[in-house]
Order: structure tokens, then sequence, then C-alpha cells
């Protein structure tokens, strides 16, 4: 009986961990399109940044856009350091 759980378990563990990477390669695929332009929706280049927050210096920036055409809205947290001068604080 527990064989039977502990492979209903790892089943599930190894589904989800599938399932998580997949949606963070949809994420990516939907960034690259948007830095190009594009909205990764309908295809338009009318996507555009409507929020910008960071943190400081370090840790994510989140990014909103939203596509002007068909309404498609996603935030992206995003890797700021290269906003950062070292030791002496954000430029």
């Amino acid at each position: 009986m527990d064989f039977y759980l502990l492979a209903f378990m790892l089943i599930i563990l190894s589904g989800s961990v599938l399932v998580y990477i997949y949606y963070l390669k949809e994420k990516k695929e939907e960034l690259d399109s948007i830095r190009r332009g594009f909205c990764p929706k309908c295809k338009h280049a009318d996507i555009e940044l409507t929020d910008q927050r960071s943190g400081g210096c370090s840790g994510p920036q989140m990014l909103t856009f939203e596509c002007l055409s068909c309404g498609y809205s996603n935030s992206f947290a995003v890797d700021s350091s290269d906003s950062c001068c070292g030791s002496g604080g954000c430029k």
C-alpha cells in the first residue's frame, strides 16, 4: 500500500514540475516576442510598456505590457542587474 502512495506522489510531483517548465517556456517565448516589438497573441506591433516597478538596485523589475489592438496584458519579472553600478548604489 505504501509503495502505491509513493508512486502516486512521484507521478504528481513530476507532472507538476513538467507543467511548470512548460509554463516558463511559454512565458519566455511571449517575452521574446514582446522584445521584438510584437504582441504574442495577435502579432501586431501595438504592444507597449504600461507599468514598470523595481525594488531597488538589486532584484527583479516587474514589467507590465499591454496590446492596444487585442487587449493582451501580461507581467514579467526581469533581472535588473544592468542598472546597478557596483557597491556605490543605483545609477
